[in-house]
């Protein structure tokens, strides 16, 4: 069988890390999440930018290789708004022969979208999180999509219930869905 590789893509605070979260637990899949691993890798002393960004995703992309070939699917969680950082998932895909779903969450009501953004808290002490500035920035700056994408409005469905979407389409495709 195909192995499996989703990549939850959008803007910090849509819901990206509790849609994967989610959608792994029920899979039964490996969670690769970005800022754990950028976190990882500023705590050793590193300094914050954008070489670290780059490391954290070539780490995940490394982990997703090694267990995409050991058998398991995997479902990673990244913001991903440049054509680069979606290549590193190609590339993945393509070592592997697995099979590559990008799925982007987007959360269009701006008031909810800061209000989220305004009331989190990951404890990553040395990601931190993003000013509603940052955010906006991205935003304008985050590349058109040029793959086939899964599109989800965070405002309009729970994370539950995206999940649940998720494990629908994608196990009509081939990801084992959880049995115990």
């Amino acid at each position: 069988m195909t192995r499996r590789l989703v990549v939850v893509a959008g803007l910090p605070g849509v819901g990206k890390t509790s849609v994967a979260e989610a959608l792994a637990e029920r899979c039964g899949t490996v969670h690769l999440s970005i800022d754990v691993i950028e976190e990882a890798i500023l705590a050793c002393g590193l300094p914050l930018g954008w070489k670290v960004g780059v490391a954290a995703y070539e780490a995940a992309r490394a982990m997703a290789e090694l267990n995409l070939r050991l058998g398991h699917d995997i479902v990673v969680d990244a913001v991903n708004d440049s054509d680069a950082a979606r290549q590193t998932w190609r590339t993945a895909a393509s070592r592997t022969d697995a099979r590559l779903d990008f799925v982007h969450l987007m959360l269009p009501d701006e008031q909810e979208h800061e209000r989220r953004l305004q009331n989190r808290e990951r404890g990553l002490a040395h990601v931190g999180e993003p000013t509603w500035a940052d955010v906006q920035r991205r935003r304008a700056e985050y590349a058109v999509w040029s793959d086939d994408v899964l599109e989800y409005d965070t405002s309009a469905r729970s994370i539950d219930e995206i999940a649940d979407a998720l494990v629908a389409r994608l196990n009509g495709a081939g990801i084992r869905q959880r049995s115990d």
